[in-house]
């Protein structure tokens, strides 16, 4: 018997657009270059390889996002921990909507996401890096 889901993605990030602020490419390019604000790219590390990153983003994979926010947890990372703000961003913003939303939901501030994703930021002429996975000894 096929599942009948009540709440699809499109309805999801309808939801996390109308709570969260998204900011444009063009503001992430300026914003990155401020000492308080953190460029968050949540895409798989396959991703990250294949189009390059954003010099200076930290990177965190969607799947430990709430685990590396919360400090209780056994994984929190202490840069979720700092007085800055953290702009999320994926492939083409779509991840990034809900990840925000995350992290406003848990309590994070002040958070956004960047409307259109990586590829909105490479079209905007925002640098971008070469990324390879660290080689395993």
């Amino acid at each position: 018997m096929p599942q009948t889901i009540r709440r699809g993605i499109k309805a999801l990030i309808e939801e996390a657009n109308a709570e969260i602020e998204t900011v444009s490419a063009t503001d992430a390019i300026t914003a990155a270059q401020r000492d308080d604000v953190v460029i968050v790219d949540i895409r798989d590390p396959r991703e990250i390889e294949r189009e390059g990153r954003i010099p200076g983003a930290f990177s965190c994979t969607r799947g430990m996002l709430e685990f590396w926010i919360d400090p209780a947890s056994p994984y929190a990372k202490p840069i979720f921990q700092q007085d800055k703000k953290f702009i999320f961003h994926c492939a083409g913003g779509m991840r990034s909507a809900l990840a925000a939303k995350t992290a406003q939901d848990m309590g994070l501030r002040p958070v956004a996401h960047m409307g259109g994703g990586f590829a909105a930021w490479r079209d905007a002429g925002g640098p971008v890096e070469k990324w390879e996975p660290k080689k395993k000894s």
